[in-house]
């Protein structure tokens, strides 16, 4: 069964300062585990679906290969990576390649949702892409998805 995780917080904790906007910004430390047989690529999204304007994109990651067992932290932000991991980003609602941390209004915290997809085909997605046309492509070749969420506020 597919999992994902993270040795940063605990599965509805919270996210250190160091993976926000109000610290260093960069991506937290992720754990894979249990891909499918089938598997052809792994494809990420992280969001924030309790933003004031609608959910809001935090980082779109796809083409990683499915034998990739973590996703180190502070993920390098180019449109195409060789290291540490092969795999290309999307943009983000910061209108920025990669990841984009959690950054609230001030007031209670938001859920931040990692949700990892195993999909049974490689993508023909160009680096640079957004979520909906990062979905939109997924269509009918999601074999499972797991999710870990995480909490900030200021």
């Amino acid at each position: 069964m597919l999992e994902i995780s993270s040795p940063a917080f605990a599965d509805g904790g919270p996210i250190p300062r160091a993976h926000t906007c109000d610290g260093a910004d960069m991506s937290p430390p992720l754990v894979v585990t249990g891909p499918p047989a089938g598997a052809k690529e792994l494809a990420l999204i992280a969001d924030d679906p309790d933003a004031p304007a609608g959910t809001w994109v935090h980082w779109v990651l796809y083409k990683v290969p499915p034998s990739i067992t973590t996703l180190p932290a502070d993920f390098p932000k180019e449109p195409e990576t060789s290291r540490p991991v092969p795999a290309r980003q999307g943009i983000n609602d910061f209108r920025k390649i990669g990841y984009g941390g959690p950054c609230p209004p001030k007031g209670p915290p938001h859920r931040y949702f990692f949700t990892l997809y195993a999909l049974d085909t490689e993508l023909d997605v160009a680096a640079g892409a957004t979520k909906a046309a990062l979905l939109e492509a997924m269509k009918g070749h999601v074999l499972e998805e797991a999710k870990t969420m995480g909490t900030y506020g200021r």
